[in-house]
């Protein structure tokens, strides 16, 4: 993105938030941040490094040389002493600008926050400015497509509400030649562990996929500036996404992620709802499935979604009355042979759903 983060830092006293993504490890992120924390430091601004982890990368760290470290704090944890962000050392020192690498992170147990992109609102909040980095297949609603195509599980990830804080996003964009070219000279990992990460993540089409997503998110990141950014002469429909998932859906999750995807990209509000049907009452239903939706409402709630439960006789009613209550403006919903589906076939009221939905200018998604 066009923008000159020291130009950011002098015309607010707010933290400014910037954001380097990566399509995986070695691409150049740390390096990068490290890059501008010495064009900071050389045009006067008081930067220092919060927490950086080069993995012994000998380029990486050789630019750590003259750049002020804020100390780690030391912590025990299951007999072993290990090291950990200063989250107190860094609000008391203040500095304008602090790095701080692997934003998905966990914290130690009995650290302040459990994520490491919570210590980062703390740190914005402050009114310190903060540079950070994160891969893309850390990000919270992409992590599932990112786990299919890397065939790696992914824990630890971040809230695409983090992103949307982000007043600066860049994307540190390799190709799969260059970036398999890195690994094999032995600048990404240790000689030894070669060989394996050739034969699982550093292949060419994992890593075009992966690059791709990359793309795409910094792509939605613009659209999102340009959209609350630019004055607009001609006003917009105002996007409104409604997500429906039951009980039973077995892709709940997917239509929550797709969902909050299509939201992100229209810089959009969005709405999951669950109608409790005679059927579904807590008496009623498995307690399994009482976790699995309450985790569903969790995951839509920390993707930006207001989270909305009905009881009603009707779940086609109770979804044409929430549309019309909220102005929504696009629905969402599992592919034909979800749950939703089967209860609509065959009824009558489906068809006027169909038509006033049309009246209204709302559209439909079919999420596959």
């Amino acid at each position: 993105m066009n923008y000159n983060f020291l130009d950011l830092i002098q015309r607010s006293k707010r933290g400014k938030f910037k954001i380097y993504i990566g399509m995986s490890a070695g691409v150049g992120k740390t390096y990068r941040m490290l890059q501008e924390a010495h064009s900071l430091l050389k045009n006067g601004i008081d930067v220092k490094i919060g927490y950086i982890e080069t993995h012994n990368r000998k380029e990486t760290h050789a630019l750590l040389d003259g750049l002020p470290t804020i100390p780690r704090r030391s912590l025990f944890y299951k007999g072993k002493e290990l090291n950990e962000m200063d989250l107190n050392a860094i609000l008391t020192i203040h500095p304008e600008v602090v790095i701080v690498d692997e934003l998905a992170h966990t914290n130690i147990e009995g650290s302040k926050n459990e994520k490491r992109w919570q210590d980062v609102v703390d740190i914005l909040n402050a009114g310190i400015n903060v540079i950070s980095a994160v891969n893309i297949q850390h990000i919270e609603s992409i992590n599932e497509e990112a786990q299919k195509i890397s065939g790696a599980e992914i824990k630890e990830r971040v809230p695409d509400s983090v992103l949307l804080m982000a007043d600066e996003v860049v994307n540190i964009d390799l190709t799969a030649d260059e970036l398999i070219s890195r690994l094999k000279e032995g600048k990404i990992y240790d000689a030894n562990k070669v060989p394996t990460a050739l034969s699982n993540f550093f292949q060419s089409d994992k890593i075009l996929q992966l690059r791709e997503l990359a793309l795409k998110e910094v792509a939605r990141q613009v659209v999102r500036k340009i959209d609350t950014e630019i004055p607009k002469t001609i006003r917009q429909r105002q996007e409104v996404f409604l997500a429906c998932i039951s009980t039973r859906d077995t892709s709940a999750k997917m239509i929550i992620r797709k969902t909050a995807r299509l939201a992100a990209y229209y810089n959009s509000k969005w709405i999951l709802l669950y109608v409790q049907t005679p059927n579904e009452s807590m008496e009623k239903i498995k307690l399994d499935l009482q976790r699995h939706l309450i985790n569903n409402f969790k995951l839509a709630t920390e993707l930006g979604a207001e989270v909305i439960k009905l009881k009603h006789d009707d779940v086609a009613e109770a979804m044409l009355e929430t549309i019309e209550k909220y102005n929504i403006t696009t629905l969402c919903l599992g592919k034909p042979e979800f749950s939703w589906w089967k209860l609509f076939m065959g009824k009558a009221l489906f068809e006027n759903l169909l038509q006033k939905i049309e009246n209204k200018d709302v559209d439909i998604v079919i999420l596959s």
